[in-house]
């Protein structure tokens, strides 16, 4: 059986609750996954360690698209946002460590802040599900 053509899945932060938004929704057979950054409920992972909190970011966004029975192979965008150019190199071990076999299109921009100051970085991605039913 097809799946539905628009899909919806929460991780159940309170943003998401507050600002009325998925954490992931799949369209068709793409699947995008929200501004994620390293925080489990209220507990932040990593504080002060750039590296640290892409590599939670990431992993929360991979369970993202978990949901729809998808792995790291079908990831074919990343998007990182971090708080300080000082943090590129960190950052982008993290990200080369999980996807260096996978070699997604990467795009990453420094922004002014995060609403929480202890965040230092925010991700993004988008995966490819082709013929994949979910």
């Amino acid at each position: 059986m097809k799946s539905e053509a628009v899909r919806r899945v929460q991780s159940g932060t309170s943003w998401e609750e507050t600002f009325g938004f998925a954490r992931a929704v799949a369209a068709g057979d793409h699947v995008l996954v929200a501004g994620t950054t390293s925080f489990k409920g209220d507990v932040l992972y990593g504080e002060g360690d750039p590296y640290e909190q892409a590599k939670v970011a990431f992993t929360s966004a991979l369970e993202a698209i978990a949901e729809f029975g998808l792995g790291i192979e079908s990831v074919i965008r990343t998007r990182v946002y971090l708080a300080h150019p000082r943090d590129v190199d960190e950052v982008g071990r993290a990200h080369k460590e999980l996807f260096d076999s996978v070699r997604p299109v990467a795009t990453l921009l420094v922004v002014e802040g995060f609403v929480d100051p202890r965040v230092l970085v925010s991700v993004e991605l988008e995966a490819y599900r082709g013929a994949v039913d979910s």
